[in-house]
């Protein structure tokens, strides 16, 4: 594992659900208007992927960089980084199943299967491999198509992902929050926009369950990243980091979860650079 920056070794920091997340996306001070990110006209289009229809938006030419949201989030999410990027790259933005524009009507949602989902569109548009960039459950979505599919990764780069959902990597306060509001919208009318809330919800207090040691067998360079004042706690990122053989870790002071919104200037000059890096 390599260090980018300092860190600060006891301070929270991530969580996985961005439904939560994007409150303190909307109170930060760094915030990018969305614009038509999420619901582009001119290059958003819909693909039949394992049985529902997966919302996509590409972007720019050049390598393929995939980038994967938060839970309750959309392609919407990365407005600060799909116009830094698409100078470079070709953008592939796409909205998780049961998130943004596409639906799911399952009961049921795993990272495994949002995992093979991406993999299968990757197939579709005729992408052999990609960089890929994860934001919260976008960074667990990272690892595990890193661990199920590891020929379609080139360097991964995450902030704010979580390798297992209890108060040992979630801030109690919040993980106690987000049971509560299970259990809360569960009394209210079934609704299907509700259902699919509390599925989301459900899948961040039961899910992931990664071990270090299949971490350990993610072939591809990554970039761990994390917030010192995140909502997972800073020594749980650091795990993530040195469970995987060719990691580098960054800690940037002085962030929430919403780190690529925060800093959004040096976060993408980072990870551009980590993508940019010979290796």
């Amino acid at each position: 594992m390599k260090f980018l920056y300092s860190f600060k070794p006891v301070v929270l920091l991530i969580f996985c659900f961005t439904f939560i997340s994007l409150s303190i996306k909307a109170q930060s001070r760094h915030e990018c208007e969305p614009g038509e990110f999420g619901h582009n006209l001119h290059t958003g289009e819909f693909y039949l992927i394992r049985g529902i229809s997966l919302y996509v938006e590409e972007y720019g030419k050049g390598e393929p960089l995939l980038l994967l949201h938060g839970n309750g989030g959309s392609i919407a999410n990365f407005a600060c980084q799909i116009p830094y990027f698409e100078k470079k790259y070709h953008v592939i933005a796409v909205d998780s199943r049961a998130q943004g524009q596409s639906a799911d009507s399952g009961d049921s949602l795993s990272f495994e299967m949002m995992a093979d989902d991406f993999s299968v569109l990757l197939d579709s548009l005729h992408v052999d491999s990609c960089y890929v960039l994860g934001w919260s459950d976008g960074g667990i979505n990272g690892l595990m198509l890193a661990m199920r599919h590891p020929e379609k990764v080139k360097k991964l780069a995450i902030t704010g992902a979580n390798l297992w959902p209890d108060t040992t990597a979630i801030n109690p306060v919040d993980y106690n929050w987000m049971a509560s509001a299970y259990e809360e919208l569960g009394r209210q009318q079934q609704t299907p926009d509700i259902k699919n809330t509390r599925k989301l919800i459900l899948l961040d207090l039961t899910e992931p369950h990664i071990t270090k040691g299949q971490l350990q067998k993610i072939q591809c360079p990554t970039l761990v990243i994390g917030g010192d004042r995140d909502i997972i706690l800073t020594e749980h990122t650091v795990c993530i980091a040195r469970s995987i053989p060719d990691s580098y870790l960054w800690i940037i002071p002085g962030s929430g979860h919403a780190t690529l919104v925060d800093f959004k200037d040096q976060f993408n000059k980072e990870v551009g650079n980590f993508f940019n890096t010979q290796q």
